[in-house]
């Protein structure tokens, strides 16, 4: 259903308004469940992933691209001006959808089916980075993401973006318990390994991987906290040149570092790919 609108204050668009207020935007989000997906792409991969759509936001001329994955779904059309004065910046890509969120998975039944590799997240605050590592680990074939009860939301509209839709492609789930939420990674049967830039810790390429493996990524700068170091069973790094260390650089990016780990993580020739 189409409906042509000329004015950014139209009260119908607020689902699209202060897209660069962040606390604003985390907050209208998870009142009304609901989270954006930005461009042609990253709209019909969370359509094909079963996301319901609220509303689409398009200008005319990337209407016809679209038209058939929308269904009877509400459009709002409108000319470029408008759409730059609603979400505060230039779509690049021409449309923006609201869709519905549905429930996550519990941690629980994430581990319960055939998943054999995940990635733990530590209070990774930065949703690029955590859009960054969901690309990643979706790529290189991780089974599910875990992450602990402050990590940033990855159906945020620049987590989305950022990884392509990579989100709606890799099941994850959310803890309820950081300090615990270690003990019950293990007692699912999952190996648990630290990556740390300390290069007292085993290669990531030397360790011995179980049948079952979860590799713990810490946030941006501080890294894993002391509690989840001391609480996995191994810490693990990735080998810096002495080169570089001699001059100072002595670790790679939270971003950097999940990619490299992730294909260390899948290394096994046993795991299908």
């Amino acid at each position: 259903m189409l409906e042509y609108v000329t004015d950014a204050d139209d009260p119908r668009l607020t689902d699209y308004t202060r897209l660069r207020d962040v606390e604003l935007r985390k907050s209208l989000e998870a009142s009304r469940g609901l989270f954006l997906a930005e461009g042609e792409k990253v709209i019909r991969r969370a359509i094909g992933a079963g996301y319901p759509i609220r509303s689409v936001l398009t200008t005319r001329r990337w209407l016809t691209a679209l038209e058939d994955v929308l269904g009877d779904a509400l459009v709002y059309v409108v000319s470029d001006e408008v759409m730059a004065r609603i979400v505060g910046f230039q779509v690049h890509r021409g449309a923006l959808a609201s869709m519905e969120r549905v429930a996550l998975p519990s941690v629980e039944s994430l581990m319960k089916g055939n998943a054999r590799r995940l990635l733990v997240l530590e209070d990774l605050v930065d949703h690029s980075n955590v859009g960054a590592i969901f690309r990643s680990a979706a790529a290189l074939g991780v089974d599910g993401i875990l992450l602990s009860p402050r990590c940033a939301d990855p159906l945020y509209r620049r987590a989305v973006k950022v990884s392509m839709g990579a989100v709606f492609s890799i099941p994850y789930a959310r803890m309820d318990n950081w300090f615990d939420g270690l003990s019950q990674v293990r007692e699912a049967g999952f190996q648990t390994l630290a990556l740390t830039p300390d290069q007292a810790a085993i290669p990531m390429d030397a360790v011995k991987l179980g049948d079952r493996v979860a590799l713990l990524l810490g946030a941006e700068g501080d890294g894993l906290s002391s509690h989840w170091l001391e609480e996995a069973d191994q810490a693990v790094c990735i080998p810096m040149s002495a080169t570089a260390m001699a001059v100072g650089v002595d670790s790679l990016n939270v971003v950097a570092a999940a990619a490299i780990a992730c294909h260390g993580l899948m290394r096994s020739a046993e795991l299908p790919r």
